[in-house]
Order: C-alpha cells, then sequence, then structure tokens
C-alpha cells in the first residue's frame, strides 16, 4: 500500500466524478473493495467506503441496478429517480479524496465530481431514451452492457495509469457532447411529428 501522489488523487476524483453519473452503487462497491482487499490505498475521506457494511449495502445495490438497468423504460424510470442521488454523490465521492481538510482541493474536487457525474448522467439518460423508442431490447442490453464494462474500465485506468485516464476522460467527454447534441436533435424532430400528428387529428375528423 502506497500513498497517492496529487495526479493519482487527481484522476481518482475524476473517475469516481464521472463513473457515480453512470454507475454510482458499482463505483462505490468497487472502489471500496479494492480498498479493503489492499489493492488500492483510499484517501482518509474514502475509508468508509471499504467498511463490510458499506460493501454489502453497495453490493446489493449493485445486483439490483444491473437488472433494472437491462429492462427497457425501467432504465429510465431508475435513472429519474436517481437523478438527484448520482450528481450529489458524485460530487461528494470526488470531494473525499481530499478529504475535508483540503481546503481549495476539497472544493475544486466536488465542481469537478458533480459536473462529470451530471454530463455523464445526461448522457447515459438521453441515449437510453432514444434506445427505448425501438421495439426491440438488444439496443437497450447492448448498451447497459457497455456502459457496465466502461465503468469497470475507467476506475481500474484511473488507478493504474492517471495520466491515460485523463486522455481518455478527454475522449468520453467529447463523444458525450457530441450524442447530446444529436440526440437531442432527434428528441425535437420527434416532439415535432407527434406535434403534427396531434394538430392535424382534428382537422381530418372535421373534413
Amino acid at each position: 500500500m502506497q500513498s497517492l501522489d496529487l495526479p493519482a488523487l487527481a484522476a481518482l476524483a475524476a473517475a469516481l466524478g464521472w463513473a457515480s453519473g453512470v454507475r454510482l452503487y458499482a463505483v462505490v462497491f468497487i472502489v471500496g473493495a479494492m480498498g479493503w482487499l489492499g489493492w488500492l490505498p483510499l484517501p482518509p475521506g474514502l475509508t468508509l467506503l471499504q467498511h463490510p457494511a458499506v460493501l454489502v449495502g453497495s453490493g446489493v445495490m449493485l445486483c439490483v441496478e444491473f437488472f433494472a438497468d437491462k429492462l427497457p423504460w425501467l432504465d429510465s424510470l431508475w435513472d429519474a429517480l436517481h437523478a438527484f442521488i448520482r450528481v450529489p454523490a458524485g460530487a461528494l465521492l470526488a470531494a473525499g479524496v481530499f478529504g475535508l481538510d483540503g481546503g481549495v482541493m476539497t472544493l475544486l474536487a466536488a465542481l469537478m465530481g458533480g459536473s462529470l457525474s451530471a454530463t455523464a448522467l445526461a448522457t447515459k439518460m438521453t441515449a437510453r431514451a432514444a434506445a427505448n423508442t425501438s421495439p426491440e431490447p438488444f439496443s437497450n442490453w447492448l448498451l447497459s452492457f457497455f456502459e457496465d464494462g466502461l465503468v469497470v474500465f475507467m476506475v481500474w485506468l484511473a488507478t493504474q495509469h492517471p495520466l491515460v485516464f485523463a486522455v481518455a476522460l478527454a475522449l468520453v467527454l467529447a463523444v458525450s457532447v457530441l450524442l447530446l447534441v444529436v440526440l437531442f436533435r432527434f428528441a425535437r424532430a420527434v416532439l415535432r411529428r407527434l406535434g403534427a400528428l396531434v394538430s392535424s387529428g382534428p382537422a381530418k375528423e372535421v373534413v
């Protein structure tokens, strides 16, 4: 067990913030388990994650979320219910990397973690809403399994190769922005078509 340097701490904070917006309970469980097994020297502000009670609780919720995320429309409902949990949790976990006595670094980490969590959550919810418009469940399943693997990979990369993680996170954020723009246009087009159908309905009945 070796102490983490500043780049490693910053990478861990960013990973916790971003991944919380996608799989909060998985992040809590994975990082806590790594600390409990001695694979990762958790900062003092995160040692609570390796407590057996926290590991059991996050492990149970991880299993619930894993299956809920595989069912079309239930996944969107689950994300909506957790929209007010994941962003504050991402900010809190990122801040915990530097502890309450971290001063400016704690505040910056909290802002970064909350922002990354919100970005990841918005991308996930928008992509799932678009996938749920398809009658087949396979696209939803593929997205869900992809998110599972991506979260595990990003957390591992942040703890093992902080600088490489920074590059990977920048690429993920760029793709997220692109997806949000494309999917927003798609959603706007769908709403326009629905509005046209609704407005043309009464006119046809009168004729």
